[in-house]
């Protein structure tokens, strides 16, 4: 192996994690494709280290070590651009993709983005389910609907400008909390408290925390640490929107 070919492997390897963990795919996960993609191609050994803004990668081929960095920029959660990219790799294994097929395929790669009006429909869906089970009655259940459905609007309007992600949950918890606060005070439904708890669960970080408590378990405690960090931010965020929308409606509290 020539080591402009070593070059390419190691390229196309750290685009490998780089693609994954900005998806939202768990550290083991990222660093298992990089080592069997680079293993696939014909190196030697893989090595990989994470961070949270960072991917370390150094590849080995006849006592030849590269070693590249790559800044992560996070993209959101998407499973349909780690699923490809775990397809790509195992089509790699099986030679069914070579080098340049493989790069090609990645570099072809683009996100599946879901209408942004059937996103806020199943949003406010959701929540009127949740707030449903909770025991709310049609009004209740309508009134988060409303929302859920304003608030994840709010949340892709500012989202789409690229503000910070804690302004945006403390500004979307604020408009939902408020219009589903409005049950509370005047005394709108059967129990106008399931209405405002309903209406911000649409801000529940949850694949993050997963992924943190999934990586500490693993051994990479760094990025779980970094990801639970995240999680808690964004949460204490959602919980500034919730205050602030509670004091302009002067309610003192809304424990049933």
């Amino acid at each position: 192996m020539d080591q402009e070919y070593q070059r390419a492997v190691t390229r196309i390897c750290v685009q490998t994690a780089l693609l994954l963990l900005q998806h939202g795919a768990e550290s083991a996960v990222v660093v298992q494709m990089a080592q069997r993609l680079g293993l696939a191609l014909g190196l030697e050994s893989v090595e990989c280290a994470l961070t949270a803004n960072a991917v370390l990668l150094t590849t080995l081929s006849k006592q030849h070590c590269i070693t590249t960095v790559r800044k992560n920029v996070d993209k959101g959660i998407n499973m349909q651009i780690v699923t490809d990219v775990q397809r790509i790799v195992i089509a790699v294994e099986r030679r069914v993709y070579d080098l340049s097929m493989a790069q090609t395929k990645l570099d072809k790669l683009k996100p599946l983005k879901y209408n942004r009006y059937l996103v806020i429909l199943m949003i406010g869906l959701s929540c009127a389910s949740f707030a449903h089970l909770s025991g709310g009655d049609m009004a209740i259940c309508a009134l988060t609907f409303i929302a859920s459905a304003v608030a994840m609007f709010v949340r892709q309007e500012f989202s789409k400008r690229h503000y910070n992600p804690l302004i945006v949950f403390a500004i979307t918890s604020f408009v939902a909390s408020l219009i589903a606060g409005i049950s509370l005070k005047y005394n709108f439904g059967n129990d106008p408290h399931i209405a405002l708890a309903s209406s911000v669960l649409l801000l529940v970080p949850g694949f993050p925390l997963i992924n943190s408590l999934a990586d500490i378990l693993k051994g990479y405690v760094n990025m779980g640490l970094g990801r639970w960090t995240i999680a808690t931010v964004l949460t204490f965020g959602a919980c500034l929107g919730i205050v602030f929308a509670l004091n302009l409606l002067n309610i003192v509290s809304w424990v049933g």
